[in-house]
């Protein structure tokens, strides 16, 4: 398999040393909506989807204070879609799309791909979609799946990947692609793992915020860690799945890359190739 790494909508906040790390108090700081395209043996699966073409047409429905406080760029040549495209690609070409979950950074892309399959944990659909299980206010723009998306919903896992349980969402014709539940940030988010070569890149969406917080001794710009405290829905589950991603660093670092959607560190090595997979045994 062949993964392209996407960056689907840059966004500006202010405090640049409060929310990347470093640089100025009054500098805008820099994060990405970070995705994952990639070729399978079964067509091309996107893994989130960033801001869409319809979000940019209409910046309002992603929530004003929202577009206020992120100061997206909203460039339509960043969109999957344009990417798609770009690499030689049609958006219909795209049969499956994984979401880590729905809020509005991951899922605005999904109509700009309507004959793509969505993929999504159970509760998070129960949440964000038919409003089963009530979500916090403005959480959601239920505008981004308005056209009917092909809904498969997936429960928790029963195979075991490095101690975690993950879903085939593709079924047995695609073994090396999984959906690994991990809660916290919303009820029904997922991490998404794709074999890579010899090794496994896993995508764990908005688990955690800064490329910091997988170390030993934990860190995040405090900006950051106060956005990240204020959108938890479980913090007692964000917290715990934190603490097994560094123990899965810690114990499996050499097989397992793991990066977020939003820290432009991980983003960076990987577009790079600093995350580079070694060679397939």
């Amino acid at each position: 398999m062949r993964i392209h790494h996407l960056n689907t909508g840059t966004m500006c906040p202010i405090g640049q040393r409060f929310v990347n790390g470093t640089g100025g108090l009054f500098q805008r700081g820099r994060m990405v909506c970070h995705c994952l395209l990639v070729e399978s043996n079964h067509g091309l699966v996107l893994v989130d989807t960033g801001i869409g073409l319809d979000d940019i047409a209409d910046p309002s429905r992603l929530g004003r204070k929202w577009v206020r406080q992120t100061t997206p760029r909203l460039d339509p040549a960043e969109t999957a879609a344009r990417q798609v495209k770009a690499l030689g690609f049609s958006p219909d070409d795209v049969r499956h799309l994984l979401l880590t979950h729905l809020d509005r950074d991951h899922a605005g892309g999904v109509a700009d791909f309507p004959k793509a399959r969505v993929h999504v944990h159970r509760r998070e659909y129960e949440m964000a979609v038919t409003r089963q299980i009530a979500p916090p206010a403005g959480r959601y723009v239920p505008a981004q799946w308005r056209h009917g998306p092909d809904w498969a919903l997936h429960d928790g896992g029963g195979e075991n990947w490095f101690g975690f349980a993950g879903v085939r969402a593709l079924g047995d014709r695609e073994p090396d692609i999984l959906m690994i539940p991990l809660p916290g940030h919303t009820l029904g988010h997922c991490a998404i793992a794709v074999r890579d070569g010899g090794r496994w890149l896993l995508h764990a969406g908005d688990a955690y915020f800064h490329h910091a917080q997988l170390d030993a001794r934990p860190r995040i710009p405090l900006v950051l860690g106060m956005f990240q405290r204020r959108v938890d829905m479980d913090r007692a589950a964000r917290v715990q799945n934190q603490e097994r991603l560094r123990a899965l660093k810690a114990a499996h670092g050499d097989m397992v890359t793991i990066v977020n959607s939003h820290d432009p560190v991980d983003y960076e090595a990987c577009r790079c190739g600093r995350h580079a997979p070694a060679a397939a045994a």
